[in-house]
């Protein structure tokens, strides 16, 4: 009986010192949570029939993510002395319209979900990731990756979410030095047998002086390996060059960029856009872009896509928005407008307008 009560009085101890550990290693790190939460309404003159790819008429719908990503994560960081830091994310894609996954590679943190360390050395990241190349669209977007009219539903339409996010990577950003920042990503993604399948790189190269920023990045994809395992395709195979600009005088901040999609035997897909974003006052933006898309394989399949949009800020954390905008299709080209509800169009010409209310928290 003594020697039980004394197993009892250690396990107690352990499970306090372990505790205090616990309590601890906590007070020195941090973790916050944040999320943006965004649906709309959405009309579209044209949509594709599924089976038949011709036109099915006019839609009219609640769609989640009008003007951004729904989305919740996690990041956290803990400092190792010396200026160095653990650093962490964790990010998932919501479907606001279910409850389920959305703008991910359809896993539960299907954004990110990566460790790494951070000091004056740079960063280097171990995980699932965004690729340096996305990033440098995100930087040059027109219209800042709006899911309606923008850069992005032209990417997703092209190579679903492959250069977006990048599973089984390992990057290393540098810190900036004399205006310059460069990054690089390697994903093995090997199978037995096969090292060069779902293999992926990419790198970028960012220059900011006062209020212009220069931005080129390229990336290269393999298909197979474990990434094709994703519910959502993250492992097309196609080589991408892009590099753009921005320009900012006040509250007016000029963009124009240029990215390349290549899949070997299918499309060499060249994007041009440019346009602007001005803020009427701190609370009011309107902004504005338009891209043009040919094909290098076969210039007949091109098309020209165009928006604006107008936000209204309630607070800091919440926004109204209404954006609007037209897609014209020649030969192949299916250029739709929205990421949500309209991610390929019909041949001819499409308009469509979306309103909504986005949050932040």
């Amino acid at each position: 009986m003594a020697s039980t009560h004394r197993r009892a009085r250690i396990t107690a101890f352990a499970s306090l010192l372990l505790g205090g550990l616990g309590m601890n290693a906590h007070a020195q790190s941090s973790v916050t949570l944040y999320g943006i939460l965004d649906s709309g309404i959405l009309y579209t003159s044209k949509t594709v029939n599924p089976t038949t790819g011709s036109n099915a008429g006019h839609q009219f719908s609640f769609i989640t993510g009008g003007q951004g990503t729904s989305v919740f994560g996690l990041t956290g960081k803990e400092d190792l002395g010396s200026g160095v830091q653990a650093i962490f994310a964790l990010e998932s894609g919501i479907d606001l319209s279910n409850g389920g996954f959305a703008d991910s590679n359809g896993n539960f943190f299907g954004r990110q979900a990566w460790v790494g360390v951070a000091g004056a050395f740079g960063t280097v990241k171990a995980g699932l990731q965004y690729s340096p190349f996305v990033l440098s669209i995100i930087a040059t977007d027109p219209r800042n990756v709006s899911t309606f009219g923008s850069g992005i539903p032209i990417h997703v339409g092209n190579v679903s979410v492959t250069g977006i996010f990048t599973s089984n990577a390992i990057s290393y950003t540098t810190p900036t030095i004399a205006g310059f920042q460069g990054s690089v990503l390697f994903a093995p993604g090997g199978t037995p047998g096969n090292f060069q399948a779902g293999q992926q790189y990419a790198a970028s190269l960012n220059y900011v002086i006062g209020p212009f920023m220069v931005s080129a990045a390229m990336v290269s994809c393999n298909a197979g390996g474990t990434a094709a395992s994703t519910p959502i395709p993250s492992n097309v195979p196609f080589s991408g060059r892009t590099i753009g600009g921005s320009y900012r005088v006040g509250d007016l901040i000029l963009k124009a960029d240029f990215v390349n999609y290549k899949v070997s035997g299918s499309f060499d897909n060249r994007v041009y856009g440019a346009g602007a974003s001005y803020y009427v006052t701190p609370a009011v933006n309107v902004d504005t872009g338009v891209w043009y898309t040919s094909d290098g394989n076969d210039t007949r399949n091109h098309s020209v896509m165009a928006a604006a949009g107008l936000t209204y800020n309630l607070s800091k954390a919440t926004l109204l928005y209404t954006q609007a905008g037209f897609v014209n299709n020649r030969g192949k080209m299916d250029t739709g407008l929205s990421l949500h509800g309209a991610l390929f169009g019909v041949q001819g010409t499409t308009v469509g307008a979306n309103v909504g209310i986005r949050h932040r928290f």
